[in-house]
């Protein structure tokens, strides 16, 4: 059986169906023999791509390793770290160390080509690990453990918080509250640290009566957002050492880790030294203050801000806005505001009552940011935007650097935000 081959066609042969012998198909064209052709050579490029993608790929993979064992080796020389601060009492947090160790990063990074912003946020979060890890191994190491620690108002949130950091570290804990008050008497009974963990509108109260109890060699704390008066009336009531303290965060927090404590003097400042160092060793930065200039900030802080958003959510409730709707147009710095507004809605608002309304100072603040929106219906009103231009600029000279600062700040918030949502 002979096959003929021309320039334009060639004869393939075929099993018949149902037939024992070959037969010739229909003839196959040029533009049929150039699909061929494609596919015969598309499928060896394949063939050459997947072997060349695997060695690529492969050799990705053995760095990949090579990185995770250098990160294990990295946590490894931590804990050997750690073992050394807990031998010499040293905090947690170095921020020198670290600013130093990012600084050198980013400038090695951009020598050798990489991306320096890409560079350090790898590396915060490494350093943010490493921390953590140190944290807690630090929740565990006592400067005084073995001594006694009362905390009247033990049973809420942020009086849990500090009993088990306290009970983690060796010390002994007891808890005061309306249900045992009977036994004030005992439980102050060799304390070397009485902690007040009571809302505000009941801590001058709590001060005045439990004083008496406390041994004048006992510290006497508390952890109120306001300070002036606190330690005005534990210094008034109580004769032993005294120091106010003002954790800046919520209970909810897993450890202290870089998370601000405000400390205010009050009486026998070494005596209380050890408090201090241990609230440092646990991961805390420690922010010192006058309790005035405290109670000053606090008040733009938290009293302000929380109100400021508290009127904003509250006009929207009120205009019934479609928050579901509004998210699907929403840019990551709205979804951004919209959260911190939710998220204080959230919460306790007898918790936000005691901060916003805390003081006769806060609530004149409150009336004068009040007083300042109502200026701001001339100008809505007149649709004067020379006039707005012209107090937008006032305040832009005022922020200063610290607008660029922010800029910087919240366009990190915003990738994150992106890359979640």
């Amino acid at each position: 059986m002979a096959i003929n081959h021309t320039a334009s066609s060639i004869h393939m042969l075929s099993w018949p169906k149902g037939g024992n012998a070959f037969t010739f198909p229909k003839r196959i064209n040029k533009k049929q023999m150039s699909k061929l052709t494609f596919y015969r050579t598309k499928t060896t490029m394949d063939k050459v791509f997947d072997i060349e993608i695997k060695k690529l790929r492969d050799n990705i993979d053995h760095i990949d390793r090579q990185i995770l064992d250098l990160i294990s080796q990295r946590l490894t020389q931590v804990q050997d770290v750690v073992a050394l601060k807990k031998a010499h009492n040293i905090p947690v947090y170095h921020p020198a160390r670290e600013e130093d160790l990012i600084s050198k990063l980013r400038s090695q990074a951009t020598a050798s080509g990489i991306d320096a912003d890409f560079m350090e946020e790898m590396y915060r979060v490494i350093l943010r690990n490493s921390r953590m890890e140190q944290t807690v191994e630090m929740k565990q190491q006592g400067i005084k453990a073995g001594a006694t620690v009362l905390i009247v108002g033990g049973e809420g949130q942020m009086g849990r918080f500090f009993s088990d950091l306290f009970r983690a570290s060796g010390y002994i804990v007891r808890t005061l509250s309306e249900k045992n008050w009977n036994d004030v008497a005992s439980l102050c009974k060799d304390a070397d640290l009485v902690l007040l963990s009571v809302p505000i509108h009941v801590t001058l109260e709590t001060i005045q009566r439990i004083a008496p109890h406390i041994s004048p060699t006992t510290i006497l704390a508390d952890l109120t957002s306001i300070k002036t008066a606190p330690v005005d009336a534990m210094l008034k009531y109580f004769t032993g050492p005294v120091i106010g303290l003002h954790p800046l965060f919520g209970p909810s927090c897993a450890t202290l880790d870089k998370q601000i404590i405000a400390v205010t003097p009050g009486r026998d400042n070494g005596k209380c030294r050890w408090l201090v160092e241990q609230l440092s060793l646990w991961g805390a930065i420690m922010v010192n203050a006058e309790p005035e200039e405290h109670d000053d900030i606090m008040d733009i802080v938290q009293a302000l801000r929380h109100f400021a958003t508290f009127c904003f959510g509250q006009f929207l409730c009120r205009k019934k806005v479609n928050l579901a709707r509004s998210l699907e147009f929403s840019s990551p710095i709205y979804r951004l505001e919209l959260g911190m507004v939710g998220r204080l809605f959230a919460q306790d608002s007898s918790l936000y009552s005691e901060i916003i309304f805390a003081t006769p100072s806060r609530r004149k603040l409150l009336k004068q940011y009040v007083a300042a929106m109502n200026e701001q219906i001339e100008l809505v009103e007149s649709n004067d935007k020379t006039l707005f231009m012209e107090r937008f600029s006032e305040v832009t000279q005022w922020f200063g650097d610290f607008g660029n600062q922010a800029m910087r700040e919240s366009d990190f918030i915003i990738n994150k935000l992106i890359e979640r949502f």
